[in-house]
């Protein structure tokens, strides 16, 4: 496939991709998910959203959700596809991750029926400094399975599941994979001023590298979003940036940022197809006033074995 740069006239925000068969298939924040299709991964097809009604539970969450569904992740699994996503108020830490199962994407297949399984993780206002957002799954060398996630507050993190990717795994283990500074004088309930979101955990090359998001997104031409790396040989860190600082200690790579063609750009997914990686993120357009594009691009490795976009 002759891609080396495509931003695409689909509005997309938080993009993640799978491929079946010979179809790729993305999934992003909207109403019920939004999920568009394609062959060559430059034009996209809508296809039906995940959730026509919004969950039982998810009111019990979020007072003011309206089946507005957020950064879904998409992971193939024992002949199962796992469906995470968030639900969530908007620069509050009433959120819930949520996972729902499907034995195919093709919804013209009769097996086709997406099954929600309910709260994997939520987190409360005044309990918890980290915000249940932005999941990722990821498998270490073990196979066991790792969920990372969050935003804002006191950075990413990274929990231990079952088997049944369903649920936390007991005794609970957690780790901090990621954060910057955060103003101490700031109240519990707000997310503060430490700007990260969207951990995505990609493995390639004998490490584990953790892509995330700094600054602000969804702010149309304020925008400020980008997107940094580190890297671990262990999937619970530490995670190193180029220069060796540590990403719970601030530390980050810079990937790719806003340019003349974008104010900002973020939460990006990464993926081997067909024997080339790819970055897949969302890029707030100049020259529409900042609709949140697709875009995807080849990913390379330097000599050092870090990232390079085309």
């Amino acid at each position: 496939m002759n891609l080396v740069s495509f931003a695409q006239d689909i509005v997309v925000h938080d993009p993640v991709v799978i491929k079946q068969k010979d179809t790729y298939y993305l999934f992003c924040t909207g109403k019920g998910i939004s999920v568009f299709s394609s062959k060559d991964l430059k034009k996209w097809n809508p296809e039906p959203q995940v959730f026509t009604e919004k969950q039982v539970w998810a009111d019990g969450v979020a007072a003011d959700f309206k089946n507005h569904i957020w950064a879904p992740d998409i992971s193939f699994h024992n002949n199962t596809y796992y469906l995470y996503y968030s639900v969530s108020a908007f620069a509050k830490n009433t959120s819930a991750i949520g996972v729902a199962t499907n034995t195919t994407l093709d919804p013209k297949d009769k097996n086709y029926k997406w099954v929600d399984q309910g709260i994997v993780i939520q987190s409360q206002p005044n309990r918890d400094m980290w915000n249940a957002i932005d999941p990722n799954l990821v498998f270490d060398e073990n196979n066991t399975p790792w969920l990372s996630f969050g935003s804002f507050w006191e950075g990413l993190k990274l929990v231990k599941l079952n088997p049944d990717l369903k649920s936390i795994a007991q005794p609970q283990e957690w780790h901090t994979i990621s954060k910057r500074k955060r103003s101490f004088e700031l109240a519990d309930a707000d997310p503060g001023d430490g700007a990260l979101e969207a951990p995505f955990i990609f493995k390639k090359n004998g490490y584990y590298y953790q892509f995330l998001s700094w600054d602000l997104c969804c702010r149309g031409e304020k925008s400020t979003y980008k997107v940094v790396v580190g890297r671990s040989k262990k999937v619970t860190g530490p995670y190193l940036d180029k220069e060796g600082k540590q990403l719970d200690q601030g530390g980050g790579s810079l990937v790719v940022q806003g340019d003349e063609n974008y104010f900002g750009v973020g939460h990006n997914s990464a993926y081997t197809f067909d024997g080339k990686d790819y970055i897949f993120y969302h890029a707030y357009e100049k020259k529409t006033n900042g609709t949140p594009r697709l875009v995807v691009r080849e990913m390379q490795w330097d000599s050092d074995l870090w990232p390079v976009l085309k």
